[in-house]
C-alpha cells in the first residue's frame, strides 16, 4: 500500500512509519516541524529515517537515504492547496493522520494553535480523503476526550461531552467531523483514543522524559495532585503494533466509522512510575508535591476489549521493561542532545 503518515517528525508517527516500511509499504511522511518543543529532537527522528535537515525545502518531497520506499515533505496541514496537490500527485491508498498540536496545558495559553492545526488541519485532511478516493483514514484522537469521567475503565461507549481542556475539545471535534464524513461520503474512518504513550524518542514535555532529565540533573520533580494520579502508560512498540494491525486490516464490513481505545489497560500511579524510573536510572528523585493543575484529569484507564476483539491487540511490555528500554535510549542518545541543544 501507499500510505500518507502525518506527524512523522513526531513520536508515534516516527515509529509507525518505520513499522510500515518494515512491512513493505510505501510511505510518504509529512510534518511541519513546529517549535512546540525543541526541533532538535524532531530532526533527530527524521535523521533516523534518512531525512537530512539541511536538504528540507518547504513543499518539496525529499527521498530518504535509508529507506527506498520512504519520502518526506515539510508541510503545514493548514496549507490547503499544497495538501491537495500532494494528494493529487501521490494517489494514496490510505492515510494515517497523527499530526496535531499536542499538549493539554499548552492549550490554555495558546488556543489558536489548536484550532489551526487540529480543526482546520483536520478538515483539510478530510476534504482530501473525500476528493481523492482514500480507502481508509486512521486518525489520532485522545484519552483526554473522557474528561473527568469517574467511571473506570473508560470504554468507547462512555459519554465524552465534558472535555476539560481545549486540546480534548478539538479531539472530540475530530471524532464528530470524521463521523459526518463517513456518513455523508462513505469514507472509512477509524479514530484511536491514545492513552499515555512512552518510550525511545518520546516527547520532552511528557512525564517520562521530564522526570528522567530532572532526576539525572539532580533537580526537583514537581508532582501534581501530590502524586495521587494514575495514567495508563503504554510502551510505544505496543501502540505501534496496534495501529499497524488496523492499518493492515481489511475494511470494516458493517460500520464505516469506528472508535477504539488504545492503551495498556493497567494504570500505574504516578508516584510508582517515578519509583520505577529511579530504579532504572539508579538515582533518587527530589520530589516537590503540587496541587492539581488546570486541564489535568485524575486518572486514565483504557478498556481495550474492542480493539482486542477486532484486531487481536494485546500489549506485552510491562512498565518495568519499557522504562528500562527508554532509559537505555535516553542515556545513549538524549544525553548528547541535552548537552548541545535541549
Amino acid at each position: 500500500m501507499k500510505i500518507l503518515v502525518t506527524g512523522t517528525a513526531g513520536f508515534i508517527g516516527f515509529h509507525l512509519a518505520k513499522r510500515l516500511l518494515k512491512s513493505g509499504n510505501e510511505v510518504v511522511g509529512l510534518d511541519n516541524i513546529n517549535d512546540y518543543y525543541d526541533v532538535r529532537l524532531k530532526y533527530g527522528r527524521l535523521e533516523e529515517t534518512g531525512i537530512c535537515e539541511t536538504e528540507l525545502v518547504y513543499g518539496n518531497i525529499l527521498q530518504s537515504s535509508i529507506y527506498p520506499d520512504y519520502r518526506f515533505i515539510k508541510l503545514n496541514l493548514e496549507d490547503k492547496e499544497c495538501l491537495r496537490q500532494l494528494f493529487s500527485d501521490e494517489k494514496f491508498d490510505l492515510v494515517c493522520h497523527l499530526a496535531a498540536q499536542a499538549g493539554v496545558r499548552y492549550s490554555i495559553e495558546n488556543p489558536y494553535a489548536y484550532i489551526e492545526s487540529n480543526i482546520i488541519g483536520f478538515i483539510n485532511i478530510l476534504e482530501c480523503c473525500r476528493y481523492y478516493a482514500i480507502k481508509h483514514l486512521v486518525y489520532a484522537s485522545s484519552s483526554s476526550v473522557y474528561g473527568v469521567n469517574s467511571k473506570v475503565p473508560f470504554t468507547e461507549t462512555d459519554t465524552v461531552d465534558s472535555p476539560v481542556s481545549l486540546y480534548a475539545a478539538t479531539k472530540k471535534a475530530n471524532e464528530l467531523m470524521a463521523h459526518t464524513y463517513s456518513h455523508l461520503f462513505q469514507i472509512q474512518t477509524t479514530g484511536l483514543r491514545f492513552f499515555t504513550v512512552y518510550g525511545p524518542w518520546g516527547r520532552p514535555d511528557m512525564a517520562p522524559m521530564l522526570f528522567t532529565k530532572t532526576i539525572i540533573e539532580g533537580k526537583p520533580i514537581y508532582v501534581f495532585n501530590h502524586g495521587d494520579l494514575s495514567r495508563d502508560f503504554t510502551y510505544i512498540d505496543d501502540i505501534v503494533e496496534g495501529v499497524y494491525r488496523i492499518v493492515a486490516s481489511k475494511l470494516h464490513k458493517n460500520e464505516l466509522y469506528q472508535i477504539y481505545n488504545i492503551g495498556c489497560s493497567q494504570p500505574v500511579k504516578l508516584i510508582d512510575f517515578i519509583r520505577t524510573l529511579e530504579d532504572s536510572i539508579g538515582i533518587k528523585a527530589i520530589l516537590v508535591m503540587k496541587p492539581m493543575q488546570p486541564g489535568d484529569v485524575y486518572q486514565t484507564y483504557a478498556d481495550t476489549t474492542k480493539l482486542s476483539t477486532d484486531f487481536g491487540y494485546k500489549p506485552t511490555i510491562t512498565v518495568t521493561e519499557g522504562i528500562s528500554e527508554f532509559i537505555k535510549w535516553y542515556q545513549s542518545k538524549m544525553l548528547l542532545l541535552n548537552k548541545s541543544t535541549l
